[in-house]
């Protein structure tokens, strides 16, 4: 693969976005009954296999997703510690549906709260979260939907911290798999929660509802959900030999089926695809002549590793060109863009990717410069 890319050369950032992976030579992941579902690589960023992914759905308990990075996204600004408890209101105690039982007035730490919310899905336990977080729920929902906003969710909207059903509380199986992506990369301290098969709390042990925790022993989270009127959803992430996949099931038929069709999505993208590493962050790939600069040549590169997923067996039909800003002109920085590697599949357009320079290059001296040209003219 290098060799090819060498012949051929003439987060994760703040926010995420999902790009198909070639599927040429793969055989699909086999009849799914969900309404909406999505299986993409992390390391990649590449989509393997998608059904109305960016369909407007409801999502249940799946908003605890967005609960819980709001609260995570707190811990680490230091403005809540685990620790610190928070007293319970009749408003959460009172709150329908599955609970982790919690009492009314009595104080409770922020990560028995955690765990009550990720593990038994209690709405009791998101409900206190969100006011001890916020002051109240309203004001914790202004804020899931800052970050929503500020973390690409372009199909989002959150009414409550929940899931209870509500017409305008929505999202997509897309929004989802990237919500899931920031919490697994920005908090890898609070991830394990979801591995979690277990939590007990007032002398009550509740299992966690995801049927492959246990069942696959690569399977790690993340979040089960369901309503009536949202039907029975789920992702499931797992990693094997360095790759983690997402999938998302939306609508699935009963809670047997959205882990069997969870499961089949990720045992197709860890056996009909590669994953595979083309360069790493901060290694040149190409040197790239400067016009008036200190020097002739600056390194090119990118500033994370690039990974990119194809079907098994088929990288050779992966080819790459890079196409240089000429001229560059010095002065240039370390990290301005030089260029951009346009990667093609079966000769069809497949991707690209921005090239930095690696180091800085700053203008000539032409004092210099002259002073040699005339020493050179009098010996």
């Amino acid at each position: 693969m290098m060799r090819i890319l060498a012949a051929l050369f003439v987060w994760f950032g703040s926010t995420l976005a999902f790009a198909q992976a070639p599927l040429n030579g793969v055989t699909a992941p086999g009849p799914l009954t969900s309404k909406s579902y999505l299986l993409v690589d992390m390391l990649s960023q590449q989509i393997l296999a998608a059904k109305n992914s960016d369909e407007r759905v409801e999502p249940a308990s799946l908003t605890k997703l967005m609960t819980a990075y709001v609260v995570f996204d707190a811990l680490r600004q230091k403005r809540v510690t685990l620790s610190q408890p928070v007293t319970i209101s009749e408003k959460a105690w009172r709150a329908p549906g599955s609970r982790m039982f919690l009492d009314p007035g009595k104080l409770v730490a922020i990560e028995d709260l955690l765990l009550g919310m990720i593990v038994q899905s209690g709405n009791d336990a998101s409900i206190a979260l969100a006011q001890g977080i916020a002051g109240s729920e309203e004001l914790f929902v202004e804020q899931m939907n800052r970050e929503a906003a500020r973390l690409g969710l372009k199909n989002s909207s959150f009414v409550n911290a929940t899931g209870l059903p509500n017409r305008q509380q929505y999202s997509t199986a897309t929004d989802l798999a990237m919500l899931s992506a920031a919490i697994i990369h920005e908090f890898p301290q609070y991830f394990p929660m979801y591995r979690l098969r277990e939590f007990r709390y007032n002398d009550i042990t509740q299992y966690n509802r995801n049927r492959l925790l246990g069942r696959d022993p690569y399977v790690d989270g993340l979040k089960t959900g369901y309503t009536e009127s949202a039907g029975f959803c789920m992702i499931a992430t797992a990693q094997r030999n360095g790759r983690r996949l997402i999938a998302v099931v939306i609508d699935a038929g009963s809670e047997s089926g959205r882990a069997a069709e969870a499961q089949r999505l990720l045992n197709y993208g860890f056996e009909a695809f590669d994953t595979v590493k083309l360069y790493a962050g901060g290694q040149p790939v190409h040197q790239l002549p400067v016009w008036k600069g200190a020097s002739k040549q600056l390194q090119a590169g990118f500033n994370d590793d690039y990974y990119v997923t194809v079907p098994r067996g088929f990288g050779d039909r992966l080819k790459a060109r890079l196409e240089s800003m000429q001229p560059l002109i010095a002065p240039i920085s370390a990290g301005d863009r030089v260029g951009t590697l346009r990667l093609t599949f079966d000769d069809q357009p497949f991707g690209e990717r921005t090239v930095v320079a690696l180091q800085t290059v700053g203008i000539a001296n032409l004092f210099v410069r002259g002073w040699h040209s005339l020493r050179l003219l009098f010996n």
